[in-house]
């Protein structure tokens, strides 16, 4: 079996490595030399994985990018999505691309330790767009050549959307807690060095984002954190018509801007997502 990968960023790349260094022969494509030839070979691999931008901007969310690569992807074959999508985007895909067959499997890495995390999966999730026993057969495929997982679960695919949002908007949710937990500390007049010490130790606190200040910085940055906690909540108010949901959602938003643009952390990627004006408020 060969196995294709479209984008080559530390998503991408650390998936292929590992695939390779299972023995699986490997395609990849990418914009950046050295692979930006191999856009025909994709059409030879029996699955092709795709972990390429969805950027959020002023404009909103944008998938055009995995919508354009679908088409490098030979008949019959199944394209896994690895890109945060907004849920109900693996479905409409699907209905407008029946050549293929089109997956959702969200991804849970982190930048700086994305190759181990590539390796040793806590959970490999795949999801349906309509569910078929041909579907299934497809979902497996695709669990049978994942590194092993302690979960591996097949669910639909606007489940599985939810499934990364959730991963995500709630580590940017943590963050911005325990930011204000410190500030907290900070205006009555303590350290944080025993607070952070007994929140290390609580199994029943997830502490991986508990420092409050990150990478010479405070506030949930990166990469994906910003774009995708910004276009959760516009999905959430136009979806879930939900007031008090929203006003919760738009004061976390506001309150992380405010810690990354004191702190001047990641302001290139606020901007990106929010235009100038609005971080500058």
């Amino acid at each position: 079996m060969t196995i294709g990968f479209i984008g080559q960023g530390y998503i991408g790349k650390n998936y292929a490595d590992d695939f390779e260094n299972r023995g699986y022969g490997v395609i990849r494509y990418a914009i950046e030399e050295p692979y930006n030839s191999n856009g025909a070979e994709i059409k030879n691999c029996d699955i092709v994985f795709i972990a390429v931008p969805t950027p959020t901007t002023p404009k909103g969310f944008d998938s055009s990018i995995v919508e354009s690569v679908l088409s490098f992807i030979g008949d019959g074959a199944t394209a896994v999505i690895k890109s945060t999508i907004l849920p109900g985007t693996t479905k409409r895909l699907q209905k407008e691309h029946k050549r293929i067959s089109i997956l959702y499997s969200p991804e849970f890495l982190s930048e700086v330790t994305a190759a181990e995390e590539a390796v040793h999966p806590f959970s490999n999730i795949v999801g349906i767009p309509f569910e078929s026993d041909q579907y299934r057969s497809k979902a497996q495929q695709v669990l049978d050549v994942l590194p092993n997982a302690s979960v591996s679960q097949i669910c639909s695919s606007t489940e599985a959307e939810i499934i990364k949002y959730t991963h995500n908007i709630s580590a940017y949710v943590h963050v911005v807690i325990f930011n204000m937990v410190y500030d907290l500390t900070c205006a009555m007049g303590y350290g944080w060095a025993n607070i952070g010490k007994a929140i290390q130790a609580d199994s029943l606190i997830s502490n991986r984002y508990a420092n409050p200040v990150h990478k010479s910085g405070r506030g949930a940055g990166g990469h994906c954190f910003i774009k995708d906690f910004s276009a959760f909540k516009e999905f959430y108010e136009k979806v879930a018509h939900d007031t008090y949901g929203s006003t919760i959602l738009e004061a976390v938003e506001k309150k992380n801007i405010q810690l990354l643009a004191e702190s001047k952390k990641d302001l290139d990627l606020l901007e990106g997502v929010y235009g100038r004006a609005k971080f500058s408020e």
